[in-house]
C-alpha cells in the first residue's frame, strides 16, 4: 500500500460516478482485484463522456484510445461495496487527455486507489491522431481543477 500523505480526497474531484462491485470482482483474497480498478477508471470516464453527449460509442468520428494507465492502491475494496469514481483532467492537449481518477469505497472520503490514464484521439477509421472534437473539449475542461 501507498503513502498515506498522497491519498487524495474527494474535495480534490469535480466529477463522480457510482459503479457496484459484483461478486465476480473478487479475487481469492476477498478483494477487488487489481485489474478490476482499471476497467472501474475506464468504465467512469466513458459514462461521463456518454451521458454527457460527447461520445457516440457506435458513430462518433473521433475515438479516444488509451495509450497510458497506472494505479496506485491504499486500501482494499471488496464486494459488495458501492464504488465512486472521482474523476478530474490534468491535461488537455491538441489530441490527447491525461486524467486522474481515484476510488472512493462506500462513502469514504480518502481514496481506496488513484488512477492516470491517457486518452489519445484518433479518427475512427483511420487510426491517425486527430484534434479532440469540440464537444467533447468542452466537457474534458469542465473536468479541470485549477
Amino acid at each position: 500500500m501507498s503513502d498515506k500523505a498522497t491519498i487524495p480526497c474527494r474535495a480534490d474531484f469535480p466529477h463522480f460516478s457510482e459503479i457496484q462491485t459484483r461478486w465476480h470482482d473478487n479475487d481469492v483474497y476477498q478483494h477487488v482485484n487489481n485489474v478490476v480498478y482499471y476497467s472501474f477508471f475506464d468504465t467512469a470516464v466513458n459514462q461521463h463522456l456518454i451521458n454527457s453527449g460527447a461520445l457516440d460509442i457506435a458513430n462518433s468520428p473521433a475515438i479516444g484510445l488509451v495509450i497510458e494507465t497506472q494505479c496506485r492502491y491504499f486500501s482494499a475494496v471488496s464486494f459488495p461495496d458501492l464504488i465512486v469514481v472521482g474523476i478530474k483532467v490534468e491535461h488537455l492537449g491538441n489530441s490527447s487527455v491525461r486524467y486522474q481518477t481515484a476510488i472512493f469505497r462506500n462513502d469514504e472520503d480518502s481514496a481506496s486507489a488513484v488512477g492516470n490514464f491517457a486518452h489519445v484521439y484518433v479518427d475512427r477509421n483511420t487510426n491517425k491522431p486527430v484534434s479532440i472534437p469540440d464537444k467533447v473539449r468542452s466537457v474534458l475542461a469542465a473536468l479541470i481543477c485549477e
